[in-house]
């Protein structure tokens, strides 16, 4: 009897970690640590003039597939707008520097290389729509 107590409890923590992996994924939160700044000089690339999305992902990760395609159909129409994509596993030293847990992470970069959003887990269209609205003070095309 006491086996099925187990079990029964594994499959409840399951489940309740599973609601919440799936509330809280991909949701965009607002980063209030004003010094977090990423330079285009660690990224290899010229930052956006209005908005930069940086993607830590590795090469299993298949929510990074989608987070990929849902940046890329966003900044695709908008020349003020860029998308790099990380290597994590290859770049050990900038997911260290920005604190990068899990792939795929997000941070949402203003103009001038300050970390507005970050978004873990993959991200959802409208939601991002919405933080970039207020970083970049319009919507993308």
């Amino acid at each position: 009897m006491t086996g099925l107590y187990v079990v029964l409890a594994a499959v409840v923590v399951a489940v309740a970690f599973g609601v919440y992996r799936r509330v809280t994924d991909g949701r965009v939160r607002a980063v209030t640590d004003a010094s977090a700044r990423v330079d285009g000089a660690d990224l290899g690339v010229a930052l956006g003039s209005d908005a930069t999305f940086v993607q830590f992902s590795s090469a299993v990760c298949a929510p990074c597939r989608r987070t990929h395609r849902v940046l890329s159909q966003i900044t695709e129409k908008d020349e003020g707008l860029v998308h790099v994509e990380v290597d994590a596993e290859s770049r050990l030293d900038l997911v260290e520097r920005y604190g990068i847990l899990r792939t795929p992470t997000v941070l949402l970069l203003d103009r001038s290389g300050v970390v507005r959003h970050r978004i873990v887990g993959a991200a959802r269209a409208p939601e991002v729509l919405e933080a970039l609205e207020g970083v970049a003070g319009r919507r993308a095309a």
